[in-house]
Order: C-alpha cells, then structure tokens, then sequence
C-alpha cells in the first residue's frame, strides 16, 4: 500500500452537520490528532426515531452539537464499536439527557500481561462505559423501520465490533478500517491475528461503502481490504528479513522499516511491529529470548539463548 491509496481528502469541519446520504448524518468531534486525524466521526442515523454510532470524546461542545442535531426526534441507541476514550465517554451524557439506550460493545477488561506494554494503553480506555444492552457478533437492533447489525472485529481491540446499516449495505467500521490510516495494533489489548481474521471476515460480506469513525469514506471496501491485507504482509515480509539480516530488537528494526516516519508515531510503530512478531511467533516463523516484551530479543528460526 503506498501513500496513494489512503483517502486523505475530507472537508467535514469539527461540529458542522452533513448530510451523507439518506439515511445517515455527521458530527465531527473537534479533537484532531495523530491518532485521531481531523477529530472523531459521530454518525446519527435514520429519521424521527434514531440511533448515534460512536458519540466520541466528553466534549462539551460535541455533545451539544449531537443533541441539538436530533432535537425533535427521538434517540433511541447510543452505539459504541470500542472503548478507546475518543468514542465512548459522550455515550452515557447523551443517555441521561435523551432517555437513550447504550448498546454495543463490552465493557474494556483489562488484559492480565498489560504489564507487557505499560499503562498507558490502558488509560486510553474509557472504563466508565457500561453498556445497557450487550451486542455481540451478529446482534441486531430495530428502530424507525430501521436495521443495525452488529459485526464482531476484534484486533484494534478485543471488544471493537462495526456496525451494519441493511437499508444502505454500509458498514460502520470504526477504527478497525479506516481511510486515512492504517489502524494501529497494539498489544496486549490489541491482536495482529485477531486483526487479520477480522480482515478476511469483511472480505466476505457485501457492504457497498464503509464509514470510519476517523476520516472520510471507503467507497471500493473489496479493493481497499485487499490492499490493507497486501499493505501488512509487506510489513510481515519485511520484519522477517530484518529478522534474517541479524536485527534482534523493536527499536532497530523500526528504525530500519519506519525510515522518516513521524516521530509522534514512533511509539505505535514500535507496537505495531511487536503486534507482527506476537503473530509471527505463533505461526512458528520467529522466536524470542524468553517472553515476548517490547525490550525483548527475536529471531528467524530456532536458537539457543545466550547462558551469560
């Protein structure tokens, strides 16, 4: 995947409604970053009777703009594809002020090896969400004639589902697809196996247009998943072959693959090829000196440790 392939062109200003189709609206939340690109996309759906997919941050600002978006209709879900503290925490505000339900997915349960990474990928999460109504893989919701199915996509993170509009064929992705990035994994909470998997399962669906809780449209979701999965086995291939020309750590070998990368997205790179070695280790195509950490040696094949 080159840098020709991401979707980088979105004119959709922080807290300026948009209509973006028939049956779907945009907020997005004024909280821009590396991580987040032009702030969180808040998307209300249907008509009179209608449900919000990812509320975003506790923004002041943000949550007024949603509510006065649905003034005159009634909102019936709060719907939330991951925990992370940029889509969920405005979910239980506009609960209390509206009488909605929140539904989606679990609640975040911190993994017992977070020391593995430190916790600071845990304090990203938003441990206050507590879900009215639990949706797991294939879970349906009815409102305003409408139907949301829930699709199970675990890899960004353990609880992260995306959300299925049948009146339109649209998939509600989250951050597991995005257009302006790549996703980031990283582990414990993240998987790179449970990613690809989650990957191939979209590639068996019929989704016509993908909206991503962070930048603009997938409009070819076939093509694009395609190139994802093409983007990750290059950067799998070329772990391997640092692997191969003897670099044993994270750092070095980031250093090597990441050349003039932005230097606020060395830490995620460097989670990112740990979530790779995590992968490939499973398979049998690499090893490591002892557990698997972030300071940790890896390697091609079988060798004997040191016994220094």
């Amino acid at each position: 995947m080159s840098p020709d392939d991401f979707l980088t062109a979105f004119d959709s200003p922080p807290g300026a409604l948009q209509r973006v189709s028939r049956l779907t609206r945009r907020i997005v939340a004024p909280n821009p970053g590396a991580f987040t690109y032009t702030g969180t996309c808040s998307y209300i759906i249907g008509e009179g009777e209608v449900a919000i997919i990812d509320p975003g941050p506790a923004d002041a600002s943000h949550i007024e703009a949603l509510l006065a978006a649905v003034a005159g209709e009634r909102l019936r879900y709060v719907l939330v594809t991951h925990t992370h503290r940029d889509h969920s925490p405005a979910a239980r505000i506009l609960a209390e002020k509206t009488g909605a339900t929140i539904a989606g997915c679990a609640p975040y349960a911190p993994p017992p090896d977070l020391a593995v990474t430190g916790p600071g990928l845990d304090a990203s999460h938003d441990k206050s969400y507590a879900p009215d109504l639990l949706l797991a893989d294939g879970g349906q919701l009815s409102f305003g004639g409408l139907s949301i199915e829930a699709v199970a996509t675990p890899g960004h993170t353990t609880n992260h589902l995306c959300f299925a509009l049948a009146e339109e064929a649209t998939l509600f992705t989250g951050d597991h697809v995005m257009g302006w990035a790549t996703t980031v994994i990283a582990p414990p909470d993240g998987s790179m196996s449970e990613y690809f998997a989650s990957l191939e399962k979209l590639r068996w669906r019929n989704d016509r247009l993908y909206w991503p809780a962070h930048g603009g449209p997938v409009k070819e979701p076939q093509r694009y998943l395609r190139a994802l999965l093409h983007h990750r086995r290059q950067r799998e291939a070329a772990i391997l072959e640092r692997l191969e020309a003897g670099d044993e750590t994270i750092a070095v070998i980031v250093a090597r693959i990441y050349e003039g990368f932005d230097a606020r997205l060395q830490r995620a790179a460097a989670l990112s090829v740990f979530a790779h070695l995590e992968d490939l280790i499973e398979r049998g195509l690499a090893r490591c000196d002892g557990p698997a950490t972030l300071e940790a040696r890896y390697f091609r094949g079988e060798r004997v440790a040191n016994s220094e």
